[in-house]
């Protein structure tokens, strides 16, 4: 059983173990027995009696050292994560393919002063770090106000017999001021959320939580989680291995040699380099298939057992691609990944080099199956230089943008205080707006990013993992333009394929027929 955690947070995070699996210590064993014999092993045979339990235990022993894990996958754990970071979530819960997550959105529901983590401080640190976060709190709900005349002078533009004095529409516009407010955020702001994992997770939690970039809070929370499933089978968890410790990660050994005790010399040559790269956009394509619509053509003859001759490869890829031949694409369910056809859209594939805020990030992180390699977050920032993501509505109204700037400038100048003080980079960076920027490249195959395209360009979507869509889908279409054609919001298909209405979103309609327009005209504000 681990030892507790003395150094803590204020307030402390919440975990508690809401569901799970009967008997998971002795589930993952039956499934284990079960691959050798003529029927299927029970839990119950598994711990039926002394010898038996005696055997349960030399099994799990040697295929746990062997690696042989999808035995623990089998039990499942859904947890509920109270007073936890969103740089906890961004950097460690959902960076990762194997999980799901349902979180509190900023985007809807107004953040409340006081909703954040604090890490432990002395006390003329902590001053400076609650000082700071309570002028980011103030600048969060002024911003609101400030933008809120260009919200309601576009809302009314696009919808223009709705009465925003109505409760549902001054909903309406009172989200889209909580789009972009919350921009000024720290990512040390509260979340609350379901968590939802299996055995070998938990498992690769427990081994890796003290990695970049939140170790202690990473390791508070994953301690708990483990201590809540000890309570409910002690043996769970028993031959796990214990947690590598920080200075033994590959990060922070790799992190020591190039950047050693000193800051921002190596990062900002790295952020002006990275970012000449870009030339301004959010999105750029860096590699791909050479021949991405021939593998793909081949893919789909190869399915049905088709000569070239029989099936050119435009129409192969149409067969897939379109939405009148593909029925597929128009299901709400993603019956993609299920389809053999569908399944051709594996082989292409493409890497993007990107910049996104912290916030837009972690929402692009939840396509796990287009996978990234993310910073360690302290290679990231140059302390004396404020660095983040001005949103397009933000820029729209002068006295906001003013605002904007002027909290950036001190929330980087309350960074570079504590740690001239002497405060771990992993504490002062908690105080880094949603806004800062995460430069990265993320890969993926076409299958994946189609269903992140598709609904990721519904105007509905965060304005700027949007805009970052369009890039990249415009970028691929001149590349490939026999795939491009294909590609577009999530009304597109529907209204190809025959489904009506065409916007799925019912009260949520964004107000403009998008169905009805070329990616290459996609405009937006709100």
């Amino acid at each position: 059983m681990p030892t507790t955690h003395t150094v803590t947070f204020s307030p402390d995070p919440v975990v508690r173990l809401e569901n799970y699996f009967q008997h998971p210590y002795d589930l993952a064993v039956a499934t284990a027995r079960t691959c050798y014999s003529p029927r299927v092993i029970s839990s119950e045979d598994v711990g039926r009696d002394e010898q038996t339990r005696l055997q349960r235990d030399r099994i799990a022993e040697s295929i746990y050292k062997a690696g042989h894990h999808t035995t623990i996958q089998h039990p499942t754990f859904q947890f509920v994560l109270e007073r936890v970071s969103r740089q906890f979530l961004w950097s460690f819960l959902h960076a990762h393919p194997f999980y799901n997550s349902e979180q509190v959105s900023q985007r809807y529901v107004e953040v409340k002063p006081g909703n954040v983590v604090v890490p432990p401080l002395d006390e003329q640190a902590r001053a400076i770090y609650l000082d700071t976060v309570e002028a980011q709190m103030e600048a969060y709900h002024r911003l609101s106000e400030l933008v809120e005349p260009v919200v309601v002078k576009e809302y009314r533009r696009i919808f223009p017999n709705r009465d925003i004095e109505e409760k549902r529409w001054a909903s309406a516009v009172k989200k889209r001021c909580q789009e972009v407010s919350r921009y000024v955020l720290p990512v040390a702001t509260h979340a609350h959320l379901y968590h939802t994992v299996s055995g070998v997770t938990l498992h690769r939690y427990w081994r890796m939580c003290q990695q970049f970039d939140a170790p202690l809070e990473q390791r508070i929370v994953v301690q708990r989680m483990v201590e809540e499933v000890a309570k409910i089978d002690p043996d769970f968890m028993r031959i796990a291995a214990d947690p590598i410790p920080l200075e033994q990660t590959l990060e922070y050994q790799a992190f020591t040699q190039f950047h050693g005790t000193s800051r921002n010399g190596s990062t900002a040559q790295f952020l002006d380099e990275f970012d000449q790269e870009l030339g301004g956009r959010a999105s750029l394509l860096v590699d791909c298939s050479a021949d991405a619509e021939e593998v793909l053509a081949q893919g789909v003859r190869s399915v049905l057992g088709l000569a070239k001759a029989q099936l050119p490869s435009c129409e192969a890829i149409k067969l897939v691609l379109d939405p009148s031949r593909n029925p597929y694409l128009s299901e709400p369910l993603t019956l993609t990944t299920m389809s053999k056809l569908s399944r051709a859209m594996v082989h292409p594939h493409f890497t993007f080099k990107k910049k996104l805020s912290h916030t837009a990030d972690s929402q692009d992180q939840r396509h796990r199956m287009v996978p990234a390699s993310r910073p360690i977050l302290a290679c990231h920032v140059v302390s004396t230089r404020p660095d983040y993501i001005l949103p397009p509505l933000v820029a729209a109204s002068p006295e906001a943008e003013d605002a904007y700037r002027r909290i950036m400038a001190r929330t980087w100048a309350a960074i570079d205080q504590l740690l001239n003080l002497g405060v771990s980079e992993e504490f002062a960076l908690y105080l880094l707006p949603n806004a800062f920027p995460i430069r990265f490249e993320e890969s993926g195959d076409l299958l994946h990013f189609h269903h992140k395209w598709v609904q990721r360009l519904c105007y509905t979507a965060q304005e700027e993992i949007w805009g970052s869509c369009r890039e990249e889908v415009l970028q691929v279409s001149r590349r490939f333009p026999e795939i491009g054609k294909y590609l577009a919001a999530p009304c597109w298909p529907r209204a190809q394929a025959g489904v009506r209405p065409a916007c799925p979103e019912g009260d949520r309609f964004c107000g403009v027929a998008v169905w009805k327009l070329p990616v290459e005209q996609y405009r937006r504000l709100i």
